[in-house]
């Protein structure tokens, strides 16, 4: 039986950076309650919203410490349940981020914890080793050790994947797995729709006493992914938990974030007799051309192309693979990664061209569209204003070792700007002027921005982006785009090319990947045109694209 998720396009909201209704230049619940019309005209069917919980912000509303409450800064509870029923009164569904693996140091748990080496929430955490001694080499994703010091002085260390501000959870503590499965009923009893289950795949780490072996010149804490990443008891500790929640809320949609996850993991999280996710979102699909990296600094802050044939082989595997298993998930962007405008789109006259078609090539494909806030605009990440802004360790290190390899700071800070999550948590850029219609005050996250990509005069504007994005989601709703099955043509890697096909339809969607005409075998003869980005034109057997120019063809084909 088809669920509701089954035909969603989601809109992905950060709420601190949508729109701010009380001048205080941090978004909250009410500006997204204001902007509802505009999710309508835009024509998504669900909203995935970052976290609004009561947090200290160490890492922008993932430290939590308060499950049951909504922090000041985002509104109060009647807001929450308002934008829940306005939402509804709309058609638009409502997806929550859930926080499963770890806390803010100021969760009360965690405060007990500490307060009490005896207190029955010490084992709601991981605390080990003795002396002040680490019990062992592993790195945080955040920079250095996983482990930081007890603030008790018992001589212990606690775990902490993320910042050291956020201690992960024992999941192997069944009360700890009961409590998460409290604060997903309270939330879901509200009315919520889903859960994003953040970071589900680092629930279950491997024996803390082992060390990780280290290559030649590796630092004395390295990230130890295979020890906590994609275990057995992952799927072992949360099968229980979403069999309660679809006995209970049998229409819930669990979408996991399985960041670093292959495409065989992906399958038994999503596949049906398994009872876990019912998609997940994974970085997998992506594939950039590392080959004119200077190998001196970290590769993964220097700007790098599209790797087409890569790119192809993900996206290929991902849909083959899954194909009646479950949907995959599309994106181009998030929270925690660079725009697409700016990641892959080429600046001058034909960027809108190119972000148009790279909509088109992503989101009619098989799966789950999940839009990030302001990518319908051609949002670009803005400019931070130097190395401070970006309140990161590794950001840190990447300027030392740039700066010793001779760069300067401006060509650091461009590349960091392109390839860094926080240019891309920029305000909402809604009209131009002051602070870009967002807040009357200054945004909590600020820098230079093209104010010129703006929804107010996007809607005025025939061929802009936002038009484009209302056609595309539209088409994206219609049953052959939302549930055909999806076949990628053999071309070089010049295009993009695919078809769908349900029962008596066809479409052709083909992507001119270059900035130079591009001929290809034209569509049959009695396929319409239905999108274009760009120019494509039709004579005799050849399909001519100008320069980054895509376009759907739909057929419909006879019994």
């Amino acid at each position: 039986m088809a669920k509701w998720f089954d035909n969603a396009v989601i809109y992905q909201i950060y709420p601190k950076s949508f729109q701010d209704s009380n001048g205080d230049g941090i978004g909250d619940l009410a500006g997204i309650r204001r902007r509802i019309p505009y999710l309508v005209s835009l024509g998504i069917n669900a909203v995935w919203l970052n976290p609004v919980f009561v947090s200290p912000q160490v890492d922008n509303g993932y430290d939590i410490a308060n499950y049951f409450a909504i922090d000041p800064a985002m509104g109060t509870m009647a807001d929450m349940e308002g934008l829940i029923d306005d939402l509804h009164q709309h058609g638009i569904h409502l997806i929550m981020d859930f926080v499963l693996n770890h806390t803010s140091d100021q969760h009360p748990w965690f405060q007990d914890a500490i307060a009490d080496p005896k207190s029955i929430y010490r084992d709601y955490y991981l605390f080990a080793g003795e002396n002040g001694k680490r019990p062992n080499n592993w790195g945080s994703f955040f920079g250095g050790s996983v482990w930081a010091p007890d603030p008790a002085g018992t001589g212990q260390s606690y775990f902490h994947l993320f910042d050291k501000h956020m201690p992960d959870l024992n999941w192997q503590n069944p009360e700890v797995r009961h409590a998460m499965g409290d604060v997903a009923d309270f939330w879901l009893n509200k009315g919520v729709d889903g859960l994003r289950l953040d970071a589900f795949i680092h629930i279950a780490k491997a024996d803390l006493r082992q060390d990780f072996p280290l290559a030649p010149g590796e630092k004395s804490s390295v990230v130890a992914e295979p020890f906590f990443a994609n275990l057995p008891n992952v799927q072992a500790w949360l099968r229980p938990f979403c069999a309660q929640i679809r006995t209970d809320y049998p229409d819930t949609f669990l979408l996991g974030e399985a960041a670093s996850a292959n495409v065989n993991l992906a399958v038994d999280y999503t596949s049906k007799h398994n009872g876990l996710m019912d998609s997940v979102i994974t970085f997998r699909t992506f594939a950039d051309d590392a080959s004119q990296v200077d190998p001196r600094i970290p590769a993964g802050m220097q700007p790098q192309p599209m790797d087409i044939p890569g790119f192809k082989q993900n996206q290929v595997t991902w849909q083959q693979t899954l194909a009646g298993v479950s949907l995959p998930v599309l994106y181009w962007n998030n929270h925690d990664m660079p725009r697409v405008a700016t990641r892959y789109a080429k600046p001058g006259p034909l960027h809108d061209t190119q972000v148009k078609s790279l909509a088109m090539l992503m989101y009619l494909q098989r799966g789950i569209p999940v839009i990030y806030y302001g990518e319908e605009l051609g949002m670009e990440n803005m400019a931070l204003p130097d190395q401070a802004a970006f309140k990161d360790l590794n950001v840190d290190d990447f300027f030392a070792q740039a700066k010793a390899a001779g760069y300067e700071d401006d060509a650091i800070l461009t590349m960091v700007n392109a390839t860094h999550k926080m240019p891309a948590r920029g305000p909402m850029q809604w009209e131009t002027g002051a602070n870009s219609g967002f807040s009357t005050y200054q945004p909590w996250l600020d820098g230079q921005r093209d104010e010129t990509r703006n929804a107010r005069d996007e809607e005025a504007q025939g061929g802009s982006v936002l038009h484009f994005y209302q056609a595309l989601i539209k088409l994206k709703k219609t049953p052959l785009f939302a549930g055909g099955d999806d076949f990628l043509q053999t071309t070089d890697d010049r295009s993009y090319v695919y078809e769908r096909r349900l029962d008596g339809a066809r479409a052709l969607v083909a992507i001119n990947l270059t900035d130079q005409p591009l001929t290809l075998a034209a569509p049959s003869a009695g396929a319409t045109a239905r999108l274009t980005a760009g120019t494509a034109t039709v004579s005799g057997d050849q399909l001519t694209l100008s320069p980054f120019a895509g376009v759907v063809y739909v057929e419909e084909m006879e019994d």
